[in-house]
């Protein structure tokens, strides 16, 4: 049995993955499982809180697993599946909904946002998602969890309902903490760098795709907003140069102070131009490799069925320990397949 700490993390199969998604997750995902016993899976239960087209939804979810295995993920180092094939999602979300105040979720910020843009067609999916997120973490009995400074309190909601039940029975879940990145953990959009980079933003200019074509990142990165000081700087008056350091720094790994120190007497397009040549080469690997697996959907299949048979049994031995604290008679025979 292993000794290493666990981690679990997942994305939602909502379109084509961004630089966001890279930078701020897939990148380091790469580098954690090398020290850790990691679970990313695709989450494909939480995606259809808001509506989506089904042809969309199983395309997009192989696109996110092709992601994850173009950018470096090993399926042989981190299990990887889509959430849905793991029917303990489901079950032990069940179970900790009867853990779970009202209150609770109705201060959920996601909640409050993404109810503002379906006024009228608020789903009861979409206000307990994240009790399904809570059973997604505490399943495999995570240690840590990687979360940007938005998710954070996805995370205490799941660290409260883990004590709770732990406090009412007996110690029964990890209770997992964050972990977070120092640098460029966030990264914003390119037309409002006072929000995240989203592909759910309406202008196409403010986000890089990781299936964008090298042309399309250079326009992208010469429309970026930047500000009228025409000075490569670090503070937070250039919100637009600053987010652009965090990519550069991300990509090579310098010293934010170090990259200023280059600019300096140079002006943003040269900068901008620069940053997209990074971008370019750092997603042409990652593009390519996405589009070779999507074009070899057996070997996605082989992937996604065996790490989803590896989640299934490591889920499974939680959800029966649950199951038995709150008082349901164990299943004495097994479903044909």
């Amino acid at each position: 049995m292993s000794d290493k700490k666990i981690i679990f993390s997942g994305i939602q199969p909502s379109g084509s993955l961004t630089l966001g998604n890279y930078l701020g997750a897939l990148k380091n995902f790469v580098n954690l499982q090398e020290e850790y016993n990691c679970y990313y899976c695709v989450v494909d239960m939480h995606a259809i809180t808001v509506p989506k087209e089904p042809k969309e939804l199983r395309k997009n979810t192989l696109q996110v697993l092709a992601n994850y295995i173009a950018v470096g993920l090993d399926p042989d180092k981190s299990t990887l599946f889509i959430q849905s094939h793991v029917p303990a999602h489901a079950e032990l979300a069940w179970i900790l909904n009867c853990f779970t105040y009202f209150g609770e979720l109705g201060r959920m910020t996601q909640f409050k946002d993404k109810s503002k843009k379906n006024e009228g067609n608020i789903t009861v999916g979409l206000f307990d998602y994240p009790v399904l997120m809570v059973a997604d973490i505490l399943l495999y009995q995570a240690d840590l969890v990687p979360v940007g400074e938005d998710q954070r309190q996805h995370l205490e909601i799941t660290r409260d309902i883990a004590q709770r039940f732990n406090n009412r029975f007996s110690p029964t879940f990890t209770v997992p903490e964050p972990y977070i990145p120092k640098v460029g953990a966030k990264i914003m959009s390119l037309q409002d760098p006072t929000i995240k980079m989203s592909k759910s933003d309406t202008n196409e200019n403010s986000f890089i795709l990781l299936s964008d074509s090298p042309d399309d990142i250079r326009r992208k990165f010469k429309r970026a907003v930047t500000d009228s000081l025409g000075v490569v700087a670090i503070n937070e008056e250039q919100l637009g140069i600053k987010n652009l350091l965090g990519i550069y720094t991300k990509i090579t790994g310098e010293k934010i102070e170090d990259i200023v120190s280059r600019y300096e007497g140079k002006g943003y397009a040269e900068f901008k131009s620069d940053v997209a040549d990074l971008v370019i080469e750092e997603l042409k690997p990652i593009r390519e490799k996405s589009e070779y697996l999507l074009k070899n959907k057996d070997y996605l299949e082989e992937i996604y069925a065996k790490g989803a048979q590896k989640a299934e049994n490591a889920a499974r031995k939680t959800l029966r320990k649950v199951q038995k604290k709150v008082g349901f008679i164990p299943k004495t025979f097994k479903i044909q397949q």
